[in-house]
């Protein structure tokens, strides 16, 4: 029957009708979408409240309402470091984003052959109609659902089922009705799915379903992300801005209670003070409130979203020279934090791909290349295959025919010993027979060259061919040992045999008589080398890692210690699919530490495993590339997704692992921990600073000096150094020491014990060397100069009654010790330029915010209290203020002593 296909009328009314074959996208998400979500991250919260406050004073002080010195710049400064945070935060998302969209719309681009107007054309997959007549051969990808109107295929149905089993496919029955049963019932021989991949044959199906409406496009549309729950970097800053907000208004207003309680004493009693009058108690009132605000506003770290934007950007960037494309910034972190990760094999763990790994004759001698054969036996057994294979060479590969046909045709590669051989005929492969067959004759050979299951040959085979190509009485029993001892390496087994009869004319069945064995060949989808280095590197990161495949148990067993999965201990669990459903949740949490492997696994097993995973408050991380994959890459808290994958699969992740290998996935586990290491270095260098700050500002007012760090000072530190800061720790390398971390617990607080010792350290080192600089130079009875001071003695005017030249040493102080301290935060060593090479950008920024102080000791005049220093007094302020790293040197040693 001559098929003509439709014409473009009726493909036209066929798309009016039945819609479009184009996937409906999920709500994508805008630059302004994206922006929204980063501008609720707890700490911009804070700023944003800061900055309300800050605006709100200002205006009440422009009005003359309250006396207070808020300048115009500095509310502007806040909403300077809110802005560029959310704004590098968003464009790295948003623009990854967009590379990810740009990926799926070039997949869109696919090409089917399909009749119309009774010719075959090219159409892009997205213009299919229901109703077309679409050609389907060896590595198509089934653009609609349908069925088969001629010819026969064999599919690989693994991105609907996970089963990597091949389906037949057949031609529907002129006499059977149209299955008007729309349910997946991948079983169906007649019956063909988007998404599915042809491995052999070819055939002409009729698109029944299209678009949204096929099984495909149906889990598609069914997937809704699950924002309940937060990932482990927001739940740590969470609590992290919780603390500082208690500190911040804590200490605010504590210092505002400190500031009125010094007022009354000034005034000699509680009654004496309330006697000036109420303008004055007022006055005094919203003094404290602003002072308490300005305390506020200095407890927040403002740098902190803004390092954590750049060093997610930063990495985002490595990462994609790394294939390893991320689509939210929050998917990295949480690679870093993860407990727990399910892994595909197929493609992920291995190569994806089936190989010949290894030939052996009939006395057991192993070869693991064509080359390594001797010539007399390896003329026959390059004959066998090349001759009886449906695959051909195709500039130095094999095309065509199935999988298995192009990895045995690949052990040989462009080694076919063809000799002037003519093919007489052949005898394909079927799935009852379960071998193919091709008589020959030439100068070198005639007979029939057979390829098939060992237990269909090796029953009549009575000899076997050694080295030199002699004829040997064949011992079965060797054959049949070895090729089970390759079973339980997972690697199939085919046999090559010859018999010097032809094939009978009918082309039907094997020649009579006895056959000679060349040898059994091992196929098996190998285990990709690098992924030994990353799951052991995974692993001795505390990961555990549980590979998750529809292979029998035997062969994931044997692909999983292969891989370095199994180790032999006898806790380890390797479980079928029936054996995890038998098991209640409460049974599979108890044991869930011991799992390996899962075979024989359901879609609904991965989406189990994750939740139960997540109730035990683990992270967890899921591997995939099939449409069935997608829920549970949706539901772990980190989703990788392959990128040969399915683009369900992927729009369903967070993160696209580019090459489908498994040492990617790894990557993303070391940038992670990267990431958070840099965070809770730039927290350590930052929050020391804000403490100083705040108990400086406490304390001088008590000791009745006024805040010797003015608010625009205080907007300086929080807002130039922080942000020159965030660029330094944001360059940090990936340390392959990282790796040999435990993972951090969900719900573990941001700063460690280990962080607190150094917080406390650096701030009251500081705020010890501050009280010296400030107390030793000011008569604290009237605020002037003393003669004789420790410090003060050392600027000039300390015999006079200005402060300035010691205002603005302080100043310097302050900032220079925090440069210093930089380097005592970026490295738990004794040695503070540890990996200092890897990061050279840190000397840079820090070199550049030294000279940038030193430049506004100059010029910064009234607007930051600046006026310049001599030699002299230069060399008092780089004294005090690099005692700062001795100091964490010793404690350093002396935690490192005590553990």
């Amino acid at each position: 029957m001559k098929i003509t296909g439709l014409s473009e009328r009726e493909a036209a009314q066929s798309r009016e009708k039945y819609g479009s074959n184009r996937l409906s996208e999920g709500k994508s998400e805008s630059f302004f979408d994206k922006l929204r979500e980063n501008l609720s991250d707890p700490m911009i919260k804070i700023l944003i409240a800061a900055l309300l406050i800050n605006a709100v004073i200002y205006f009440l002080s422009l009005w003359g309402l309250v006396r207070a010195e808020v300048m115009w710049y500095e509310p502007l400064g806040i909403a300077a470091a809110i802005a560029i945070a959310t704004l590098v935060s968003t464009f790295s998302e948003y623009k990854n984003e967009t590379a990810f969209r740009a990926l799926r719309d070039e997949a869109a681009k696919i090409l089917c052959r399909v009749y119309r107007e009774g010719s075959v054309k090219e159409i892009p997959s997205d213009d299919i109609v229901t109703g077309d007549f679409i050609m389907m051969g060896a590595g198509d990808r089934i653009p609609a659902d349908g069925h088969i109107f001629e010819g026969n295929i064999h599919t690989d149905q693994s991105v609907l089922n996970g089963e990597s089993k091949e389906a037949l496919k057949l031609a529907r029955p002129e006499n059977m009705p149209a299955c008007e049963d729309k349910t997946a019932d991948l079983l169906d021989p007649y019956r063909v799915f988007r998404g599915t991949v042809v491995c052999s044959g070819s055939a002409v199906m009729v698109a029944d379903t299209v678009g949204d409406r096929t099984i495909y496009g149906g889990i598609a549309g069914e997937l809704t992300r699950d924002d309940d729950r937060d990932s482990p970097l927001k739940v740590k800053l969470s609590a992290l801005a919780g603390g500082i907000s208690k500190f911040g208004y804590t200490g605010g207003g504590a210092i505002a209670v400190a500031l009125l309680v010094h007022k009354i004493v000034s005034a000699g009693s509680f009654g004496a003070y309330f006697s000036a009058g109420a303008g004055a108690v007022i006055t005094d009132l919203l003094d404290a409130l602003i002072l308490a605000v300005i305390i506020i506003v200095m407890a927040v770290p403002e740098g902190l979203p803004l390092m954590i934007a750049i060093v997610s950007a930063m990495n985002m960037k490595k990462m994609l020279a790394d294939n390893v494309l991320v689509r939210k910034t929050s998917g990295i972190e949480t690679a870093g934090s993860l407990n727990i990760l399910f892994s595909d094999k197929t493609g992920t763990i291995t190569k994806g791909q089936l190989e010949a790994v290894i030939f052996a004759d009939g006395s057991g001698c192993e070869y693991k290349t064509a080359d390594d054969i001797p010539e007399g036996l390896g003329k026959l057994v390059r004959l066998c295959i090349s001759e009886s294979s449906t695959a051909v060479m195709s500039g130095g590969r094999a095309v065509g025919g199935n999988a298995t046909e192009r990895a045995v045709l690949n052990f040989i590669g462009g080694n076919a010993f063809q000799n002037g051989t003519k093919k007489l005929c052949t005898l394909p492969f079927n799935s009852e027979n379960k071998y193919s067959a091709a008589s020959v004759e030439g100068d070198f050979f005639r007979g029939t060259l057979i390829k098939g299951a060992p237990e269909k040959l090796l029953t009549r085979c009575t000899h076997y061919y050694d080295g030199n190509g002699e004829k040997l009485p064949l011992d079965r029993s060797i054959t049949e040992k070895k090729a089970d001892m390759l079973a339980g390496r997972a690697i199939r087994v085919l046999a090559l045999a010859v018999c010097s009869e032809l094939l009978p004319d009918d082309g039907t069945e094997l020649p009579e008589g006895d056959f000679t064995l060349l040898g059994i060949i091992g196929i098996r989808d190998e285990v990709r080398p690098e992924s030994r280095t990353a799951i052991k590197e995974v692993r001795e990161a505390g990961v555990q890692v549980v590979m998750i495949t529809g292979d029998r148990l035997d062969t994931a067993s044997a692909i999983a210690a292969d891989a370095g999965l199994l180790t032999g201990d006898k806790n380890e669990l390797v479980l079928t699919s029936a054996e995890l459903s038998e098991m209640s949740d409460d049974e599979l949490k108890k044991r869930l530490s011991d799992i390996r492997v899962i075979a024989r696994a359901l879609p609904s097993d991965k989406s189990r495993l994750v939740r139960i995973s997540q109730e035990l408050d683990l992270v967890a991380g899921m591997t995939g590339d099939g449409v069935n994959d997608s829920p549970a890459l949706k539901k772990a808290d980190v989703g990788f997704a392959m990128g040969s994958g399915t683009e369900v699969a992927k729009e369903a992740s967070d993160i696209v692992i580019l090459d489908d290998n498994f040492s990617s996935v790894g990557k993303a586990v070391l940038y992670g921990r990267t990431i958070f290491s840099s965070i809770r270095k730039f927290i350590v260098f930052q929050l020391t600073i804000n403490i100083s700050a705040v108990a400086i500002s406490f304390i001088a007012p008590l000791l009745g000096m006024d805040n010797p760090l003015t608010i625009t000072q205080i907007l300086w530190v929080n807002l130039v150094m922080d942000t020159l800061a965030a660029l330094a720790f944001g360059s940090e390398p990936a340390l392959s020491r990282y790796m040999r971390e435990k993972p951090r617990s969900r719900r573990e607080f941001i700063i460690s014990p280990y962080m607190k010792t150094e917080l406390i350290t650096g701030a009251a080192w500081v705020t010890a060397l501050s009280l010296l600089f400030l107390i030793s130079g000011i008569n604290l009875s009237d605020g002037s100069l003393k003669t004789s001071g420790l410090i003060g003695r050392h600027f000039r005017g300390y015999e006079e009654t200005g402060t300035e030249y010691l205002l603005t040493g302080f100043f310097d102080f302050f900032i220079l010790s925090a440069v210093f301290n930089a380097f005592n935060a970026r490295t738990e060593k004794l040695n503070i330029f540890d990996s200092i090479g890897d990061n050279r950008n840190f000397l840079r920024v820090m070199g550049a915010i030294a000279a940038v102080q030193v430049i506004m000791t100059y010029f910064g005049g009234k607007v930051l209290g600046c006026y310049g220093l001599n030699l002299g007094e230069w060399v008092t302020v780089l004294v005090m203020s690099l005692s700062v790293i001795p100091v964490d040197m010793i404690r350093k040693a002396a935690l490192s002593r005590k553990k």
